[in-house]
């Protein structure tokens, strides 16, 4: 069974990472991954193709991409 992203260590400051972000960012991009696989799978089990899910989940991301600069 393939290992979670959640279960990926984050390095800590004493490894000379400058900032905490940074420190996030391959976690962060991992479980980006795993939930739109995820979700792929799921729209794919659900009958709809895997272009469809994988438009579906770019026009949700521009929607919240919108919304962020329509809230500021």
């Amino acid at each position: 069974m393939p290992l979670s992203a959640a279960s990926q260590t984050i390095a800590s400051p004493r490894e000379h990472i400058l900032t905490v972000q940074e420190a996030l960012e391959p976690l962060f991009l991992a479980l980006e991954q795993e939930v739109e696989v995820k979700m792929i799978a799921a729209a794919v089990r659900a009958g709809w193709s895997a272009k469809d899910a994988v438009a579906a989940i770019d026009g949700l991301r521009r929607n919240e991409l919108v919304a962020d600069v329509t809230s500021h």
